[in-house]
């Protein structure tokens, strides 16, 4: 599996983003993928859990830091995730990764996703 993430960029806060994971090489779908998510790394901390789907894709998860704000959704038809953010602050800025599992059903830990995306900057100005 690929995942090509796409959709960051420079931001004020209070402002939107819309970031986009592309997956190919397998489909999406409850019975042939595990949990999705979508992470982020500001530098010099740690890769954190933003948001995500549980194996079926039927529960969503969301950090505290970011719940009311952002919004994840899924086209399985396009086998592309979704993270729409929204009310963006300076505290939001990092790398946004998103990351999907063969089997894994914990969106929350990231050790246990098997496919990671490249990557995609997101920097938010005060």
């Amino acid at each position: 599996v690929q995942l090509q993430a796409s959709g960051g960029g420079l931001v004020q806060a209070g402002g939107s983003l819309r970031l986009s994971c592309a997956a190919s090489g397998r489909t999406f779908s409850r019975n042939t993928m595990g949990c999705m998510g979508w992470f982020r790394q500001a530098p010099g901390k740690e890769r954190e859990f933003v948001a995500g789907f549980s194996r079926s894709g039927s529960t969503t998860y969301y950090a505290d830091s970011v719940k009311g704000r952002f919004t994840v959704s899924r086209d399985n038809a396009k086998s592309t995730m979704y993270l729409q953010m929204n009310s963006l602050r300076p505290e939001d800025t990092g790398v946004y990764y998103c990351a999907a599992s063969s089997s894994w059903n914990t969106p929350r830990d990231r050790f246990g996703y098997d496919y990671w995306g490249q990557g995609t900057l997101v920097t938010v100005s005060s």
